[in-house]
């Protein structure tokens, strides 16, 4: 991979990739899942592979302020559930990137977001169907947290965008707004970090990606505070259509470039 065309952007696509930062510190105080935009975004901005290096830091940094919002609603039993299917995912997720050259990767990203478009319209249709939150402890509910499990880890890895998916999946478990941030905000810190060693030597992230996201992180605040502000005001139902429409322009976008 060749990183130095990280410093290739023009001004209009730093303001791209601030506009995507911004949004990562929104969709994690707020709107779980809906940081797919800044995937696109990044994806479009820069080469594919480089994207979801590149990314990475900038999601951290979004997961950390999620977690000093929300630390005290996570629902730390359903994330042990999760973690193992989670590591299988990962680990598949590195492989196929090993495997994968930059154009397979673009494709392969494109048509993630295309299917947790879909994954995203299906959850907002059967999340006030499904049981509680201690349904996750049935043998039914565990099949699905590994379902879940290894897809979100293999989609986080391969595109940082296990989002949709765990949105779906503690939705469709019961949980409320406050339990599903605060559980999903210490889900997706914990295994954003543990990527960072795959990333590396992947060659995602280098000092180059490194120095680029130092130029970023600054737009997460201000992001999560707006994020804070706006969970209890907004309209979600509205505010997921627009994330729809945007994710699949994006990954339709990717699947022509």
């Amino acid at each position: 991979m060749n990183t130095m065309t990280l410093w290739h952007i023009s001004g209009w696509e730093f303001a791209a990739l601030a506009a995507a930062a911004l949004l990562v510190g929104f969709s994690k105080t707020a709107v779980s899942g809906a940081n797919t935009v800044s995937l696109a975004i990044f994806a479009a901005v820069l080469p594919a592979r480089a994207s979801t290096g590149a990314l990475l830091p900038i999601l951290i940094a979004g997961d950390v302020l999620a977690v000093l919002t929300y630390r005290r609603h996570a629902h730390w039993p359903t994330l042990w559930r999760l973690f193992p299917a989670v590591a299988v995912g990962v680990v598949a997720g590195t492989v196929f990137l090993e495997w994968a050259d930059d154009g397979i990767v673009r494709t392969s990203i494109g048509a993630i977001l295309l299917l947790m478009a879909g994954v995203t319209v299906w959850r907002r249709r059967t999340a006030d169907t499904e049981g509680e939150p201690d349904s996750v402890a049935t043998r039914a509910g565990r099949v699905k947290a590994r379902s879940y499990g290894v897809l979100g880890g293999f989609t986080t890895m391969v595109a940082n965008a296990g989002g949709p998916v765990m949105s779906m999946y503690l939705l469709s478990a019961g949980f409320r707004k406050l339990g599903f941030l605060g559980t999903s905000a210490f889900f997706f810190l914990i295994v954003n970090v543990s990527k960072v060693p795959f990333s590396v030597g992947l060659g995602l992230i280098d000092g180059h990606s490194l120095l680029l996201d130092l130029a970023l992180v600054v737009f997460v605040v201000p992001g999560a505070f707006i994020g804070k502000w706006a969970v209890n005001r907004i309209n979600q139902r509205l505010f997921e259509r627009l994330v729809i429409a945007a994710t699949v322009v994006g990954a339709v976008q990717l699947l022509v470039r």
